[in-house]
């Protein structure tokens, strides 16, 4: 078994183990993420707000209309055996800018839950690169069951998690500095169509980033598959100690006396 000490470097082998990296990156991706249905499901719930704030100028029809929308995406996951991360992460975001815009009577403040959670998601990603902890490798670790062995035994993933998370993060500023002047000095209808556009591009190139850093990265450590071998091995080792300290059955002989008592063969 690899010592936790000791840097790893477990590149796939020939064209089969490139293959199979980028296919369990992906893979990953995807579960992290909710893939393409979920960048979709956290951006059609505003679409459906601000399109219908448009025409009605309605806070309260407008933001029930998101919420319910929103609702039945996430019970139609739940009816596919969906994870419930996926089902309902988009509802929760959808509600609380739903509330909040009914509250305070300010059809902008919809957007502005999902905005904050951007930015502070945003400084998460640089603050955790900075310290060693990029955030992404947190996400991702358990998922490609490495938990943490990237940060000691992995260099190489370790530094594609660090530039994934930087890229998330400048991204997510990015998208930040173009809606809060919006949110201040823009009217609803503004705000809520350039949300709607910023929704799935910038995430989809923040995917596509993380994939070509993580294709490129030395393969997971599997901790799980070296926890199992460990607790097999010990289990050998004592059935092996086991047999070996039972008494002898009366009339047997010693395996090795036995060999010395035949005679040698013609």
């Amino acid at each position: 078994m690899t010592s936790p000490d000791k840097p790893t470097d477990q590149r796939g082998q020939g064209t089969g183990g490139g293959a199979d990296a980028r296919s369990a990156t992906e893979a990953a991706l995807f579960e992290a993420f909710g893939g393409v249905r979920g960048m979709v499901e956290t951006t059609v719930p505003g679409l459906v707000f601000v399109a219908i704030y448009t025409v009605k100028r309605d806070i309260h029809i407008a933001a029930i209309a998101a919420l319910g929308l929103s609702l039945l995406l996430g019970i139609a996951r739940l009816v596919g055996k969906d994870t419930l991360k996926h089902a309902f992460s988009g509802v929760f975001g959808v509600a609380f800018g739903a509330v909040f815009a009914m509250m305070s009577g300010d059809a902008k403040n919809f957007y502005l839950p999902g905005m904050l959670y951007s930015l502070g998601l945003a400084v998460a990603y640089i603050v955790t690169s900075i310290a060693g902890y990029p955030l992404l490798g947190l996400i991702l670790g358990p998922v490609f069951k490495e938990n943490l062995s990237w940060r000691t035994r992995n260099p190489g993933r370790k530094a594609a998690y660090t530039k994934a998370s930087w890229a998330w993060g400048l991204i997510l500023l990015a998208k930040s500095a173009i809606l809060f002047p919006l949110y201040w000095w823009g009217d609803v209808t503004q705000l809520g169509w350039v949300k709607v556009a910023l929704g799935i591009p910038p995430m989809l190139l923040s995917v596509y980033l993380t994939w070509i850093f993580l294709a490129k990265a030395p393969p997971p450590i599997d901790v799980f598959a070296e926890l199992e071998a460990a607790e097999a091995a010990e289990r050998e080792k004592a059935e092996a100690e086991k047999t070996a300290g039972e008494p002898l059955l009366v009339g047997e002989a010693p395996a090795e006396a036995a060999d010395h008592a035949a005679p040698p063969r013609r």
